[in-house]
């Protein structure tokens, strides 16, 4: 079929088809960014956090003075280590997927002036380690005399263990062991490597950083206490959370159980991401209810000219136009249509995507979207077209010989 009757048919109605199209374009945008979206957020949920999450649970405590910290310790430690079944009991900052504790800001130099990263820093007490499950790939544990006390928030001078993604974004290409960095007057060397260790919110600073981690030993006492590391057989682990929360009153009557942040890691995670779930599930109903408006306005537009070329169809046909000449003329008709907008589109969704870069730390938009809602657009679009197509090819001749 020749384009260029088509093309003059649609100078006639520029502004019915320029609605089309820009409302194609604004689907085609739409659409790219928020499947996107719904990938980066699936993935996330995803995330490998590095530790033994189905052993795993967490037991906070609130609501004492910290100069009970040594003394509420000592308690919980031996009382949670009674329980049956209980095979170890450590103290910790954070876990994944629990509160937000030790982002800070690294430098690769003692000046600060080469910075390095926005990091989580775990400080966590002997057995810690062993209890997470981290799998090391490089280096060493940190060994008895490395766990030391607290003076602040985090040790002075620490042998820590990092991320391997860390690694690779502090020191590419680089063997990072007996590697240096710093957090203002805060000084650290690395000894290990550890495959995985997500943040404790790790959407928090985007998919590319959410295992960007260290783990510092630290002795437990005035700033590190009131929250314990579980681990139990997963097929005990509830009853041994139940039982844990049940003894706090008995072993620590002067602490306040801190019931939302004491859960299994499984519940954590399953918290965590109970937020990205509900978004992925209404921009999948923003994406059908936009994709089921644009089809409508395909199905309307088509269908009111059809409605006006029922003569001019019928002297087509009259002049030896068979059905799947009038159908393929629609159908071409749309695909330019939809084709424009999508074009269009294209360079909305690049720059919607910016947007959301500039102002939800979001990666950018991989190419590859562009065609997959090309694709998509022009599969709709011909679906669309299909029903008014076929009723102009059924238009017989003899409404050519009827007057207007």
């Amino acid at each position: 079929m020749q384009i260029r009757p088509v093309l003059s048919a649609l100078r006639k109605h520029r502004l019915a088809t320029l609605l089309i199209a820009l409302e194609i374009a604004l689907a085609c945008a739409v659409l790219c960014n928020a499947c996107f979206l719904i990938a980066n957020r699936l993935g996330m949920m995803k995330i490998h956090s590095g530790v033994d999450e189905s052993s795993l649970a967490v037991l906070s405590l609130t609501g004492y003075d910290g100069s009970a910290d040594v003394d509420v310790n000592a308690r919980m430690l031996a009382g949670l280590r009674a329980i049956h079944g209980m095979q170890s009991v450590s103290v910790i900052n954070t876990v994944p997927f629990g509160q937000q504790a030790g982002t800070v800001g690294i430098t690769t130099d003692a000046a600060g002036q080469h910075y390095g990263a926005v990091v989580d820093i775990y400080n966590g007490g002997p057995g810690s380690t062993q209890a997470l499950g981290l799998q090391l790939v490089a280096g060493q544990w940190p060994q008895a005399d490395d766990y030391q006390a607290l003076q602040g928030d985090f040790p002075t001078d620490a042998r820590v263990l990092i991320t391997r993604s860390l690694a690779e974004h502090l020191w590419p290409g680089v063997d990072p062991l007996g590697r240096e960095f710093w957090c203002d007057k805060l000084h650290f060397r690395v000894i290990g490597v550890v495959e995985h260790l997500a943040r404790a919110r790790p959407a928090s600073r985007g998919a590319n950083a959410a295992q960007w981690s260290v783990f510092a030993p630290a002795q437990p006492g005035r700033f590190l206490s009131g929250t314990y590391l579980l681990r139990a057989d997963p097929k005990d682990l509830p009853r041994v959370l139940r039982d844990a929360k049940a003894a706090v009153a008995k072993i620590a009557p002067d602490v306040v159980l801190d019931h939302e942040n004491s859960q299994t890691l499984g519940d954590l995670r399953s918290t965590y991401f109970q937020t990205d779930r509900a978004m992925a599930g209404m921009l999948v109903g923003v994406i059908v209810a936009l994709l089921g408006v644009t089809a409508l306005g395909i199905v309307g537009l088509a269908s009111f000219w059809v409605a006006q070329r029922r003569r001019q169809i019928g002297i087509r046909r009259a002049i030896g136009a068979t059905r799947a000449d009038i159908l393929h003329y629609f159908q071409t008709e749309n695909f330019l249509i939809v084709s424009f907008g999508i074009a269009l589109g294209m360079v909305l969704a690049y720059a919607l995507n910016l947007l959301l870069m500039q102002h939800y730390e979001l990666p950018r938009l991989p190419l590859y979207y562009l065609p997959v809602g090309a694709l998509a657009l022009w599969a709709l679009g011909q679906l669309a077209v299909l029903g008014p197509a076929l009723r102009a090819a059924a238009v017989p001749p003899v409404v050519a010989t009827r007057s207007v």
